[in-house]
């Protein structure tokens, strides 16, 4: 038997299939607006991350690291007084000051060596002219050569024919330096000095009678001396004046020999002044030395004429509070060292860094940096107004005097030899074994100089 549908059935059939579909279609509308939310919030994470990627990199990019020595006295004042002039020529670029103290620079090389064998270079480092700089760090292709900013900045009708050599090799030059300063500095206090009928002294017999003096007068230590770099430094001085210039250079660059008697003559003499020392040298920075001539606890100190700046730092007036003479024995000679800033091969903020180099070797930059810091500029047309009574007598002598390099500071030597020299000298101040110290100096030329 067939079945028929009633229309009452139909109709009950027709409005199941309606809201079948009407449910159907409500559904994937509902989950495609989910995906389109979902996506929408991906998006925008995605793109504030993005955003937030690319304004650390700006601001990375608005950085610039120096790493330097200067920590104290005139040479900290100097260098936040260039860094001023930065600031006003580059307000967007932001200052990492990344100076490490002590040791005229000991421990901030010590420190920069580790940073660059980690591949951690700073956008810009202290450095001295001479094999210090072409020795070590060109020697080991860490530098880029800054030709072009000299070509730029027309730097090479200002800095002096003296000084270019220094910081050059194959043709290129490797840093841009922003002073010149005086080592053979004999610095004294004219009032004790006067007090005790004692004249300023030219000579090494005449520094010697004048130091016997002060100590039979109660003066237990008349020569102040600080740690063990301030004794190279002071055994440079007296290598100087007891084997005249000359000989001097000889040593450095191969011609010389440091098993002469001439030599062994001047370890001698240096023995002597160590006599007139204070037994606590170890202990006592450069400034504290300096601070005991001043202070009226000793006579003299030997030290390059970033002392100058330290003694205005700390009230000290020239002539009165202080009085300086080249080392007795080495006038008419003007050993010298020169800070520069380099740029590394791959420095992290090329630009930046490029940015810090032209202040440094600017007229601006320098002279701001040298009056404060006590050095002369190395420029050759710096504003002579803005410097006192003994930078303008350096810069004089400077035009004047014989040039000899620094060993200390980093002219003559380069970083192994230099430090071969130092752990020879360490066992000298120990034990004072003449004989012993000079043979350490000749295994060291042939070591690590050109005794090779």
């Amino acid at each position: 038997m067939s079945r028929k549908f009633t229309p009452l059935i139909l109709l009950l059939l027709l409005a199941m299939l309606l809201a079948a579909c009407g449910g159907s279609a409500d559904e994937p509308e509902a989950s495609d607006t989910d995906s389109a939310d979902t996506a929408a919030d991906t998006t925008e994470d995605t793109s504030d991350e993005a955003m937030d990627e690319e304004t650390a990199d700006e601001e990375m990019a608005n950085t610039v690291e120096v790493f330097s020595w200067w920590t104290g006295g005139g040479e900290a004042a100097g260098l936040e007084a260039m860094i001023e002039v930065f600031a006003e020529k580059y307000p967007d670029i932001e200052f990492e000051n990344a100076a490490v103290a002590g040791g005229a620079g000991t421990n901030a090389r010590a420190v920069l060596a580790t940073r660059l064998q980690a591949g951690d270079a700073p956008d810009s480092w202290q450095g001295h002219a001479g094999q210090e700089l072409i020795g070590t760090y060109v020697a080991a292709d860490q530098l880029e050569p800054v030709n072009f900013l000299f070509e730029e900045n027309g730097w090479l009708d200002v800095m002096p024919e003296t000084l270019i050599p220094l910081i050059s090799q194959d043709g290129n030059i490797y840093s841009v330096p922003v002073n010149i300063h005086r080592a053979n500095v004999l610095w004294y206090n004219p009032t004790v000095l006067a007090d005790n009928g004692v004249d300023v002294p030219a000579s090494l017999d005449e520094w010697f009678a004048a130091m016997d003096a002060l100590q039979a007068a109660g003066m237990d230590a008349p020569l102040a001396m600080g740690e063990q770099w301030t004794a190279m430094h002071l055994f440079e001085t007296v290598l100087l004046a007891s084997l005249g210039p000359d000989a001097y250079e000889a040593l450095w660059d191969g011609s010389g020999d440091w098993g002469s008697a001439e030599v062994t003559a001047a370890i001698e003499d240096f023995a002597k002044v160590l006599t007139y020392t204070n037994s606590d040298a170890s202990a006592l920075t450069w400034q504290d030395a300096a601070q005991l001539v001043v202070n009226g606890d000793a006579a003299f100190n030997v030290m390059g004429d970033w002392a100058e700046g330290y003694f205005r730092e700390i009230g000290f007036e020239p002539n009165s509070g202080y009085g300086w003479a080249p080392v007795p024995g080495t006038g008419g000679n003007f050993p010298f060292l020169s800070d520069s800033f380099v740029l590394p091969k791959g420095a992290p903020h090329r630009d930046a860094a490029i940015a810090w180099l032209t202040v440094a070797g600017s007229i601006e930059g320098q002279d701001a940096f040298n009056p404060v810091k006590g050095s002369i500029p190395a420029r050759s047309d710096a504003d002579r107004s803005l410097y006192g009574e003994y930078l303008l007598s350096a810069m004089d002598d400077w035009a004047s005097d014989r040039v000899v390099g620094s060993l200390t500071h980093g002219v003559v030597a380069n970083d192994a030899w230099k430090s071969e020299i130092d752990t020879a000298l360490g066992l000298f101040l120990a034990n004072g074994d003449v004989d012993g110290f000079q043979s350490a100096l000749v295994a060291a030329c042939a070591s690590s100089g050109p005794c090779q």
